[in-house]
C-alpha cells in the first residue's frame, strides 16, 4: 500500500475547530512535526481539509 509523508508547516493558531482536530487526529502537534500514514481515502480527505497547513510527499 502506498505511504504519504505529512509534515505541518503552517500554526493552528486561529484556525477553526474543525481543522485542529483533523490535524490532531493525524497525529501532528508542532510545527515541521511529520507521520507517516497509509493512503487511504479516510486520509486523503481529512488532508483535503487542511491542505493550507500541510505538506504532504510520497513515502515509498
Amino acid at each position: 500500500m502506498k505511504k504519504l509523508k505529512i509534515t505541518l508547516i503552517k500554526s493552528t493558531i486561529d484556525q477553526k475547530p474543525v481543522h485542529k482536530k483533523n490535524i490532531v487526529s493525524l497525529g501532528l502537534r508542532k510545527i515541521n512535526s511529520s507521520r507517516i500514514h497509509n493512503d487511504t481515502p479516510h486520509i486523503r480527505g481529512m488532508i483535503e481539509k487542511v491542505k493550507h497547513l500541510v505538506k504532504v510527499e510520497n513515502a515509498d
